[in-house]
């Protein structure tokens, strides 16, 4: 019996369907050590600042550094990805961010780093990123079949949910060691060049380039083709509203883990966790769905069913306190936003012309840049209110939305059909 290799044998499993590509592959794999590194350095910086300072508001300061250029440059980062040469620049964007980070590492470990140096390096790679996502987002359509879409922004959104469960314990442990957090930097500076050294042995087939004119007008053209676009509108706006609405609930949980479950330190980390790992299998159940013909109806009822288990999470913790049933509600919230958001991810890549990828996808990202306006409108309610309303009004928010687009569009309603078609 001829031998069977662990590709084939990993092709076999439908999770994995995409990782069959060779290109993928290797880009997939640049980007676990990339992601990576990135947790581990947000662990390594949270320390670091608060050992620095002792200061929670200088945390925010960090987060806000980082968020400002994501916001602001985004929109420019796809013009750019759409111009240019995308593995190039994205090898550009890893060899910029392990860069800074070697330099960091280097200040942590000879005792000269002051609070600015963090500040300008987490400015720098807020930054970088912003050219850096919308270019990963343009380029691995490039390495795979129309077929593997799903399957590639599943593995893809799996990254990002195993790293978040993986990376911040390795970091927990690297600065428990003598040398605090410089070691984390220095595996940040690894997996960003490890990214860009897998990058590197990417070969294409050369793509239609975006010619002629301004970055303000080519910018321009794609706000205006999500504007006047109406599926596209949709499945922008589920991103906005999943993240200024939807995903605020996690900024709560030290409020329901201190007050109401009477479990500052390990409800927290329960909560966290439990989310985490329902978000990990979401996009397990999602690669295995490969080429899913009823996109519309999973993204509407992965929609519905996350607004409705933050509701019940809001509601229940008030009346009963249970932390057991809490922790399975946000499970079964961070399941069903996997199901929804790795749908619109997919969706949005299937639709969109080659020619405006990296605009587009620079919009969506910008959209996931909101996470702090999200953090900011829950803390206003919850001031007024309470921290269930807050989470009961962005579970609320986005039923209403989804089902209203829903109802209004024929468009969005044949989300599948409009799929195939473009197939």
């Amino acid at each position: 019996m001829q031998a069977t290799t662990a590709v084939e044998r990993t092709s076999r499993l439908r999770v994995f369907t995409a990782l069959r590509r060779p290109g993928f592959r290797r880009f997939w794999t640049g980007m676990v050590a990339s992601v990576m590194g990135f947790q581990i350095m947000m662990v390594a910086q949270g320390w670091l600042v608060f050992d620095l300072t002792g200061s929670e508001l200088y945390l925010g300061y960090v987060g806000l550094a980082a968020g400002l250029p994501a916001i602001v440059l985004n929109l420019i980062g796809g013009v750019v990805a759409d111009k240019v040469d995308q593995r190039r620049l994205l090898i550009v964007t890893q060899t910029l961010s392990s860069l800074i980070m070697l330099a960091l590492a280097t200040l942590v470990l000879t005792d000269l780093v002051e609070i600015w140096h963090v500040m300008v390096t987490s400015f720098l790679i807020g930054s970088v990123q912003a050219f850096d996502g919308p270019t990963r987002q343009a380029l691995f359509p490039r390495l795979i079949e129309r077929e593997d879409m799903m399957n590639a922004v599943a593995l893809n959104s799996m990254v990002w949910q195993g790293t978040r469960v993986i990376g911040p314990a390795i970091g927990g442990i690297i600065i428990s060691t003598q040398l605090g957090a410089s070691p984390g930097f220095y595996a940040a500076f690894v997996g960003f060049l490890l990214m860009a050294v897998m990058v590197s042995t990417l070969r294409l087939a050369p793509a239609a380039r975006s010619q002629g004119s301004s970055v303000i007008r080519d910018m321009g053209r794609g706000i205006e083709f999500v504007r006047s676009n109406r599926i596209f509108t949709f499945l922008i706006g589920m991103t906005f509203f999943n993240s200024v609405f939807g995903m605020s609930y996690i900024f709560m949980f030290p409020v329901f883990a201190s007050e109401t479950f009477d479990s500052p330190t390990t409800g927290l980390g329960f909560l966290n966790a439990a989310t985490g790992l329902g978000a990990l299998l979401g996009t397990l159940v999602t690669a295995s769905l490969g080429n899913f013909k009823r996109k519309g109806l999973l993204l509407l009822g992965g929609a519905v069913l996350f607004g409705v288990f933050l509701i019940v999470f809001a509601a229940t913790s008030e009346i009963f306190a249970s932390l057991p049933l809490a922790l399975g509600l946000v499970f079964l919230a961070g399941l069903s936003t996997s199901l929804y958001m790795i749908t619109v991810m997919s969706t949005l890549q299937l639709l969109v012309p080659n020619e405006l990828r990296g605009r587009v996808m620079g919009i969506y990202g910008m959209t996931w840049s909101l996470l702090p306006l999200g953090a900011m409108q829950a803390g206003a309610i919850a001031e007024y209110t309470s921290a269930a309303v807050a989470v009961g009004v962005g579970g609320a928010a986005v039923i209403l939305f989804a089902l209203g687009m829903t109802m209004a569009s024929r468009q969005v309603r044949e989300l599948g059909v409009q799929v195939e078609a473009a197939a």
